[in-house]
């Protein structure tokens, strides 16, 4: 395992097989398909910055490596891929074995070169905020709250927009502090950037405004019926918005930031009627078709993401509500753009004021926001790409190295990533086009990496079985999916299985099964299921807090117990995005269901054997041994 952790941190990839099979053969006998999982922006400590233009390969394109065959007298290089021969330019002149330049070296298997003309110049941020005002007024003022946050924190050189939305949509002119001005359209049909050039004397490029406009947010003015849901023109917004950045900053590294609190009922890109009687879309609605709103959504959305991905803007959307508000049918136009989604019950919520402020604080633990990124990949000629998984979008370059198998965004080797951070993962997958040669499937078995396995087919299982879910609602799941297809392998194995530790005076931290046996009186168990943080206190530890014995002389050791747990969930925290929600909780109180939830109830009220010394499940469920066994019974009937 600690080669394969070498080899990420390293290179930012993390392969299942390290050892490829040789033949198309093999490759197909193997369940988990010849792939990766790739961070571009993964942070290398001591990595080679080159102050020069990439030396690439005149047939093929790509770049000298440390694999590339070098003719120190001849003054050429061979491509390792196509087997071109290449002459070194003028610069190059000195080269020798004793004096190699860093893209040769054998341990610079990846290298970053300083930006160059080609480039193009350096723009400032663009942040456009779309922001739903059919929501309570407790609700706004949470929203104002977090919003006068962030405007603090904005870069000095960043534009910034603002656009609110009920019944109408409404552009806000930010150049005029004393006389508010703001363009109103319908929220009943798309805005085309023609219609956005008879209006363009409102877009100024507004450098960083006060928080006037914010201060003055109210809720949307019209009435709603008690039988009706509120006029929202959730997708009307959104196209006015992309529009607009598409007229004013084409191309630049624009965000569009929408902050929506309940369901689209109004105009393109709805989900569901304004009568309260008719309730929102479930996956059962959706596996039998009775969502007639659905299909004309999503389509409305992926022309929505073509848009933005030609213009190479970002979709970001914080949805807080009780109820859906349409990320599912955002999904296409948020991945495809390499959005972030932050999906919680409430503006006021830690969640999403730590998430949102988490994006523009500067920290080590910063999310490091880049734009407009262009992913290309190279093959050897048995090598071909069959597609990719997760936050990007296809640039359509057909070429020889696509596989006729497509998966994710395929039919292409380049792909656009409109936005991305330090931590935004791929899920690379290939096919091996060579026929005939040795069987290496033992030598591949080998190099077999369990957790990078277990993650690319959590990604491909999510990918091909988008509607066979169960126990969460269409949002639910589109959230989930979006954050498994742009995490590390780290990070989705804790989504697939969550760890748990435990705390006692016995021993130090140590990990223990997910199991209802882990619990007891005298532990502290600490659950990381990704999205949620839990602390359990055992009701002893419980009743001793409650004492106070932490707090005095002689329970220095019991103070550090309880202190333990807080810091290790402080760093998860710190270092994850979304930000998790953190429970803490004591055995048999209420929330207590969060860790519960979580474990094997290999011990229920009707079990035979209640003397394990943990606790006690009340449910029906069976116990993972049970499940296991009929599972056996069924492989080999």
């Amino acid at each position: 395992m600690s080669e394969f952790l070498d080899l990420e941190a390293q290179d930012g990839i993390r392969m299942p097989w390290n050892v490829i099979p040789g033949t198309r053969e093999n490759a197909l006998s193997c369940v988990v398909p010849i792939s990766a999982i790739y961070t571009p922006l993964k942070q290398v400590p001591d990595i080679p910055v080159l102050p020069y233009s990439p030396l690439r390969c005149r047939m093929c394109r790509s770049i000298l490596n440390p694999f590339s065959i070098v003719d120190y007298v001849a003054k050429i290089w061979v491509c390792p891929f196509c087997f071109q021969r290449n002459h070194f330019p003028q610069h190059y002149s000195s080269i020798s074995e004793s004096n190699l330049p860093a893209e040769l070296f054998p341990q610079y298997t990846t290298v970053e070169y300083i930006s160059t003309a080609e480039t193009g110049p350096v723009v400032p941020p663009v942040f456009m905020f779309v922001v739903d005002t059919c929501m309570i007024e407790e609700e706004i003022g949470y929203l104002k709250s977090a919003l006068a946050q962030v405007v603090e924190l904005l870069p000095d050189n960043s534009l910034v927009g603002f656009i609110t939305f009920g019944t109408y949509v409404q552009v806000h002119e930010l150049g005029f502090g004393l006389l508010p001005k703001s363009y109103v359209f319908k929220g009943t049909k798309e805005v085309t950037k023609d219609e956005m050039l008879d209006q363009m004397c409102f877009f100024a490029g507004k450098r960083k405004p006060t928080t006037g406009v914010i201060e003055e947010l109210q809720k949307d003015p019209w009435p709603v019926p008690a039988d009706q849901r509120a006029s929202r023109c959730t997708g009307a917004a959104l196209s006015v918005a992309a529009s607009l950045l598409g007229v004013c900053v084409p191309g630049s590294g624009a965000r569009i930031m929408a902050f929506v609190g309940g369901p689209s009922t109004e105009g393109p890109g709805s989900i569901v009627s304004k009568s309260l009687l008719e309730p929102i879309r479930s996956h059962k609605d959706l596996d039998k078709d009775s969502a007639p709103l659905y299909d004309k959504a999503v389509k409305f959305y992926d022309q929505i993401a073509k848009q933005l991905v030609h213009q190479g803007h970002v979709l970001d959307v914080f949805a807080c509500a009780v109820d859906q508000v349409g990320v599912a049918e955002m999904k296409v136009a948020i991945e495809k753009t390499g959005g972030i989604v932050v999906l919680v019950e409430s503006f006021g919520h830690s969640v999403f004021k730590d998430s949102l402020l988490r994006i523009f604080q500067s920290s080590d633990n910063d999310l490091g926001l880049s734009f407009n990124g262009i992913l290309e990949i190279n093959c050897s000629k048995d090598v071909k790409i069959q597609g990719i998984i997760g936050p990007c979008a296809s640039l359509e370059k057909k070429s020889p190295l696509s596989s006729d198998t497509v998966i994710g965004q395929g039919n292409t080797s380049a792909w656009k990533m409109c936005g991305l951070d330090k931590k935004t993962s791929l899920c690379l997958v290939y096919d091996i086009a060579k026929k005939d040669g040795s069987n290496t499937i033992g030598q591949a078995a080998s190099g077999f990496d369990q957790e990078a396995a277990a993650a690319v087919m959590a990604r491909l299982v999510s990918f091909k079985m988008e509607t066979e879910v169960f126990n969460n609602s269409p949002d639910e799941t589109a959230y989930f999916r979006m954050v498994l297809d742009r995490e590390d392998v780290t990070n989705a194995v804790v989504m697939i299985q969550p760890s748990l530790i435990s705390y006692s005076f016995q021993s130090g931290p140590e990990p223990v099964l997910l199991d209802v046996t882990a619990i007891a009186a005298d532990k502290i168990l600490l659950l990381d299921s990704y999205f949620t943080v839990v602390i359990f206190h055992g009701i002893t530890i419980a009743q001793w807090r409650n004492a106070g014995y932490q707090d005095q002389q002689d329970h220095e050791v019991f103070a550090q117990l309880l202190k333990s747990p807080h810091e290790e969930a402080d760093t998860i925290i710190r270092e994850r995005f979304p930000v998790p929600r953190l429970v803490v909780c004591d055995q048999y109180g209420s929330q207590a269901r969060f860790l519960l939830a979580k474990l094997n109830p290999s011990v229920t009220y009707n079990s035979d054997n209640s003397s394990h010394g943990g606790d006690v499940i009340f449910t029906d469920d069976v116990s993972f041994q049970v499940f296991m066994d009929h599972l056996m019974r069924l492989a080999v009937q």
